[in-house]
C-alpha cells in the first residue's frame, strides 16, 4: 500500500492528530508556565523550582517501552491509553497539591505519563499518514497547533492559576477544567475509526523492494537524531524557564510573576508563527537546510541578547524572547530525520526518539546549577554548545548509513 495513492482518506485522522497536539503543547506549556509561580508558592530555591520540568519530562525515560506496548496494541488504543493516563493525573493532582510540592510533583508525573504515551504514538501516525516526501511539512502542520496551545496556555496560567497570594491551591479548579476537557475527548475518541498504519511498506518509489535492517536500534541517525531532541529540549524549554531570572538579574526588569507569564506568550507566539509558515516552507526546502538555518539564527539572537544585556535592555530582552521563531521548526525537523528510512521500525524507534525528551527533565536542573555555582550568564551559554550540536546533526549526523 502507498499512502500517495489515496491522500484523501487520512484528512480526518489528520485533523484529529491535530487536535491531540493541541491538548499536548497545551498541558507541557502550562507546567513550564507554572514554575515561576511555584516557587513563589512553595518558596523554592533556582534547582528545587526546575523540578516540575524534571518530574514532567522525566516520564520520557519509559518512551522506549511504550513504543513497544504501541507497537503491539495499536496507535488508537495507545492515544486512547494516554489520555486516560491524563485525566487520571489531573484528578490526583487536585488533592496532592495541599498535601505539598514533591506530592504535587507525584501527580505531574501521572498525567506526564499519559503525554509520553501521546507522544509517541502520534509523532509516528502523523508521519505515516501520506507521502514520505512531505511527511516534515505534515509533522509542522500538526505542531502548529500544538503552538497555538502554546500561546494559550501561559495566558490560561497567569489568569486562572497564579494569584497575588501565590497559593497552590489555586490550580485545584483550572486542573479539574483540563481533566474534565481531557475526559470529554477520551469518550469521543473512543467511538472514532482511525486508519490502523501497520509501518510494513516493502516498496519504495522506484517499485523495487525495500529491504530494513534487523531492529530500530541498528540506525546511527536515530541515535544522533535522540541526541538532538536532548538537546533541542533543552533549548526550548531553557529559554522560557530562565526568562524571568535573566530579564530581573541580567536585564534589570523586574516583572511580576504574572506579567514573566503573560510575556511568554510571545515566546510561544515566535514558534506558533515559524510553524505555521513552515507548512508551506518544508515543502520547498529540505529540512536539514532549515534546521541548519533556525540553529543559528536561535544562537545568534542568544548570543546577541548576552552580547547587548542590561546596555540595551528592551532589545535584548526580544531578542532572547525571538528565539522562539527559530525554534518552530526544529522538533518536527529533527524527528522526521531521525526516523527517516526506518519503515516498519518506526514505532520502536519513536519511542526511542521520545526518550530523548528528558533533556528537559536533566538539563534545565543542570542549568539551575550551573547558574547558582558560575552565574546566570554561564547557565545561558550552554544553549550556545546545544546549537552547535543540531548543526551537526543536521549538517553530517541525519544522514542514512
Amino acid at each position: 500500500m502507498t499512502n500517495k495513492k489515496a491522500p484523501n482518506k487520512y484528512l480526518f485522522p489528520l485533523i484529529v492528530m491535530a487536535a491531540l497536539f493541541f491538548l499536548l503543547g497545551f498541558i507541557t506549556t502550562m507546567n513550564n508556565s507554572m514554575i515561576n509561580f511555584l516557587k513563589d508558592a512553595f518558596k523554592l530555591g533556582d534547582v528545587a523550582k526546575q523540578l516540575p520540568n524534571t518530574f514532567f519530562y522525566g516520564a520520557y525515560i519509559l518512551s522506549v517501552p511504550v513504543g513497544f506496548l504501541i507497537n503491539k496494541i495499536g496507535y488508537k488504543k495507545g492515544v486512547l491509553g494516554g489520555l486516560a493516563m491524563i485525566v487520571l493525573g489531573f484528578i490526583v493532582c487536585i488533592p496532592a497539591v495541599a498535601l505539598g510540592y514533591y506530592q504535587f510533583l507525584c501527580g505531574v508525573s501521572v498525567f506526564a505519563i499519559g503525554i509520553v504515551m501521546l507522544q509517541v504514538a502520534a509523532n509516528p501516525y502523523v508521519n505515516a499518514l501520506g507521502s514520505p516526501e512531505t511527511a516534515a511539512s505534515r509533522l509542522t502542520l500538526t505542531n502548529a497547533l500544538n503552538s497555538v496551545a502554546t500561546v494559550i496556555a501561559p495566558i490560561f496560567v497567569s489568569l486562572l492559576i497564579v494569584t497575588d497570594t501565590s497559593d497552590p491551591k489555586a490550580v485545584q479548579g483550572p486542573f479539574g477544567i483540563i481533566g474534565g476537557i481531557t475526559l470529554v475527548i477520551l469518550v469521543v475518541m473512543f467511538f472514532l475509526k482511525l486508519p490502523e498504519i501497520k509501518g510494513t511498506e516493502e516498496v519504495d518509489s522506484t517499485g523495487k523492494t525495500k529491504t530494513y535492517k534487523g531492529s530500530a536500534f541498528n540506525y546511527t541517525h536515530m541515535w544522533l537524531g535522540s541526541l538532538a531532541i536532548f538537546f533541542y529540549m533543552g533549548i526550548e524549554i531553557g529559554i522560557p524557564s530562565f526568562f524571568a531570572d535573566y530579564s530581573r538579574s541580567s536585564l534589570g526588569i523586574n516583572y511580576s510573576s504574572m506579567e514573566v507569564t503573560s510575556m511568554l506568550k510571545y515566546y510561544w507566539g515566535g514558534l506558533m508563527v515559524g510553524r505555521l509558515l513552515g507548512i508551506f516552507i518544508l515543502q520547498k526546502y529540505s529540512a536539514r537546510q532549515l534546521l541548519i538555518i533556525c540553529s543559528l539564527g536561535g544562537a545568534i539572537l542568544v548570543a546577541g541578547s548576552l552580547a547587548i544585556g542590561a546596555s540595551a535592555s528592551t532589545v535584548a530582552l526580544w531578542a532572547f524572547l525571538g528565539t522562539g521563531l527559530f525554534h518552530s521548526i526544529m522538533w518536527p525537523t529533527i524527528y522526521n530525520l531521525a526516523l527517516e528510512d526506518l519503515g516498519p521500525h518506526a514505532k520502536i524507534g519513536s519511542g526511542v526518539i521520545a526518550t530523548s525528551v528528558i533533556g528537559a527533565a536533566l538539563l534545565t536542573p543542570m542549568m539551575g546549577a550551573i547558574q547558582r555555582s558560575a552565574g546566570l550568564t554561564i547557565a545561558i551559554c550552554c544553549l550556545l554548545f546545544y546549537y552547535a550540536y543540531l548543526v551537526f546533526f543536521a549538517a553530517k549526523g541525519s544522514k542514512i548509513r
